[in-house]
């Protein structure tokens, strides 16, 4: 009794003083009604939404992107070194030629990563090529999560079912990541979004 007193007390405290408990984090609704949860589990360890944005071209909406990380991060090499497992989720907004976004994802890591980087990842970077090539399309709603996990390495689930072994090269993770988040990154604003510094950030709304 003693303690719960204890415990009331030193809560009133706090609210006096203009102070109150952290707030939940909150999914992000993008617009089309696209939703990513707060949090995730991945490899065993609890994962927290970092940012979620949308890759537009022009004025179309493309696809929307949430980044998953065991801490937030609010710079690519922060992202890059996070430690423990990592997820980055696409959900299409339209239909798109599969082959052709993996082409895309392709020249983005050759953009973003050095040479040397990108031969260390090659391997990761043809079987996704070999996975986008065999899917034929996306349409709208489809989504796809490439997960990485210590131990296991970089798994590619389509609607949630993997569809590739995983990718051991750790490097390929990272050069994927740098697409959105490298020096000349896919779309500026939803490199920011993922980093937690704009509109679309996972936390503070």
């Amino acid at each position: 009794m003693k303690r719960r007193a204890w415990l009331q007390a030193a809560l009133g405290l706090g609210l006096s003083l203009g102070l109150a408990p952290p707030a939940a984090a909150q999914s992000v609704e993008l617009a089309g009604g696209v939703k990513f949860e707060p949090t995730m589990q991945l490899g065993g360890k609890a994962l927290t939404l970092n940012g979620a944005g949308i890759r537009y071209k022009a004025i179309f909406k493309v696809y929307a992107a949430g980044l998953y990380l065991g801490a937030h991060a609010t710079t690519p090499e922060a992202v890059y070194a996070a430690p423990g497992p990592k997820r980055i989720r696409i959900v299409m907004y339209r239909e798109i030629d599969a082959n052709e976004l993996g082409k895309l994802f392709t020249l983005g890591m050759e953009k973003n990563v050095s040479p040397a980087e990108f031969t260390r990842a090659i391997n990761g970077t043809i079987r996704l090529g070999e996975l986008f090539a065999k899917r034929k399309k996306l349409v709208a709603g489809d989504y796809f999560d490439v997960d990485w996990v210590p131990g296991t390495g970089s798994t590619v689930l389509v609607n949630g079912h993997p569809e590739i072994l995983p990718i051991k090269e750790p490097e390929f993770f990272n050069a994927l990541m740098s697409i959105w988040l490298g020096k000349s990154p896919a779309d500026s604003q939803l490199r920011l979004a993922l980093l937690g510094q704009s509109a679309n950030r996972a936390y503070g709304q």
